[in-house]
């Protein structure tokens, strides 16, 4: 596949500098630039590798950033580079198979044009929507519903009665409905509280490789729409997240927290059970959330904290180490 810089322009919405004929067949790195290639400068750090880049083309957002190469000018260059990934390396639509080395419960009900790929079990009562892939050694449990168009890649484990909405994407290994972490203590002994609520999953959720959410111990345990968890993401038991939050590596969400719209997680942040972190939150990497949160401001430390609040305390710090070494000095002396 070949596209002008220009036909890409009216793709991502943005304005041809250069040659408007110039022939795309494909996307490149910035660093490892090749030629006939279009690429992008999302980040200022990766400026130095503009000049000697060797991709035909490059999104930008500024014009004076393009220099001597060709270019699209655009708002945001690498949602431009995501959109034009999307044209030149398309989804495949599955065959629409079902493997004949699959167990499918004689109670479950399978949509139009599902692939399902060997190895694969389905329980009674399960309900797979239309157009939905199931890769290799997936296990479905009973009466789970899912919805139209979703991608669930090999070696999944779907517990019983989870509900999951269009075009969900679970990556590989991933664990949803397991029992949630409930113990109740009796004179020394360990005894287990029965999880007996559900997993709900919204549409257009994306769950990374060996992520794990939780069913609820009573009710349900709940994922919004458009919410993205990278890998290695836990979600405890009654945890609620709202819309469209993004979740990195490592996060762990404790039981019955609440989880407003739009927040983002970066890695190996931790929230305690309990607490409630309001809507457009960041929470920044190994970060510790010990109390409710209102919202709509970056949090850093631990505890979590407002980020300016954050960098005062560790500026102190810094000023009492320098202190003591002087003090010590002086003691010496």
């Amino acid at each position: 596949m070949q596209l002008s810089l220009s036909e890409i322009a009216l793709l991502v919405k943005g304005d041809v500098s250069g040659d408007p004929d110039l022939k795309i067949s494909g996307v490149s790195e910035i660093q490892n630039g090749k030629p006939g290639t279009i690429t992008f400068l999302g980040n200022p750090l990766y400026g130095k590798y503009l000049d000697n880049t060797a991709a035909s083309a490059v999104f930008v957002s500024k014009k004076t950033d393009l220099k001597d190469h060709d270019g699209i000018i655009v708002t945001d260059p690498q949602l431009a580079m995501a959109k034009t990934l999307s044209v030149f390396y398309p989804d495949k639509k599955p065959p629409g198979i079902i493997h004949p080395n699959t167990f499918i419960h004689h109670y479950a009900k399978v949509g139009v044009d599902v692939t399902i790929d060997p190895g694969t079990v389905i329980e009674s009562g399960a309900i797979i929507g239309d157009g939905s892939w199931i890769g290799p050694n997936v296990f479905i449990g009973a009466n789970i519903s899912m919805g139209t168009n979703c991608k669930i890649y090999a070696n999944t484990v779907l517990y019983h009665d989870i509900v999951m909405g269009d075009k969900v994407i679970i990556h590989a290994g991933a664990v949803i409905g397991s029992d949630g972490y409930g113990f109740v203590n009796d004179s020394n002994r360990q005894v287990k509280i029965p999880q007996v609520g559900s997993v709900l999953i919204g549409d257009n959720v994306e769950i990374g490789s060996n992520s794990t959410i939780d069913r609820a111990t009573i009710g349900n345990t709940i994922i919004g729409d458009m919410c993205k968890l990278d890998n290695l993401v836990h979600i405890a038991h009654n945890v609620k997240i709202g819309r469209g939050c993004l979740i990195t590596a490592q996060v762990g969400i404790a039981g019955s927290a609440e989880v407003g719209d739009f927040c983002t997680f970066a890695g190996q942040a931790g929230v305690v059970p309990h607490v409630r972190i309001g809507d457009n939150s960041i929470i920044t990497g190994k970060s510790g959330v010990t109390k409710s949160l209102s919202g709509n401001k970056i949090y850093g430390g631990f505890p979590a904290r407002p980020i300016k609040e954050q960098h005062k305390k560790d500026a102190i710090l810094i000023e009492v180490s320098r202190m003591r070494k002087q003090l010590d000095q002086l003691i010496k002396g």
